[in-house]
């Protein structure tokens, strides 16, 4: 196993705020694979959406997956739905420590409905589609997992440390330099 992180989990989880934190403190390069999809498109994820489709969009993670794998060192958050694709769930446990993020539905929510450029949510009833969806994702989240994280009540420094602690389990470091 390569000695990455990668994070997984629904939108609102804080795979990209825990994750930079992680990142930062282990001194690793951090990679949002949304930003990367986002960069080599030439736009922003509602516009991908709307011009070319989920199918397209996901195909873009996949890719994005593929040409990471060779990076050692690096902390991942990951979109929310890219656990989907059989494909993408080995390709996030071959990068290195799979972390899945979780939080309550309510704390979800929550968070995610601050965010009016979330195109899955832009729905008749976005909390119905927060629903169905972590029920979808759920068993998938946990498949590609190797340690699961509840963010719903720590504070990001706090979920950090537990990061850490487990990435220092997993690899068996004895110090991060």
């Amino acid at each position: 196993m390569r000695n990455n992180i990668v994070f997984i989990g629904f939108m609102g989880s804080g795979k990209t705020s825990i994750g930079r934190l992680v990142a930062h403190r282990l001194g690793f390069q951090f990679i949002d694979t949304d930003a990367v999809v986002v960069e080599r498109a030439g736009m922003q994820v509602a516009e991908i959406f709307a011009r070319h489709g989920e199918p397209w969009f996901r195909e873009q993670e996949t890719a994005v997956l593929r040409s990471l794998g060779n990076l050692n060192r690096a902390v991942f958050s990951t979109g929310g739905g890219i656990v989907l694709r059989p494909e993408n769930r080995e390709l996030l446990r071959e990068l290195g420590l799979v972390v899945w993020l979780t939080a309550s539905e309510e704390v979800i929510f929550e968070r995610v409905s601050r965010n009016k450029k979330r195109p899955l949510l832009q729905t008749d009833d976005p909390r119905a589609t927060v629903h169905e969806l972590l029920e979808q994702r759920r068993p998938l989240y946990e498949g590609a997992a190797q340690f699961t994280l509840d963010s719903s009540t720590l504070a990001h420094d706090d979920a950090a440390n537990v990061v850490i602690a487990e990435a220092r389990r997993a690899f068996s470091w004895q110090t991060v330099t």
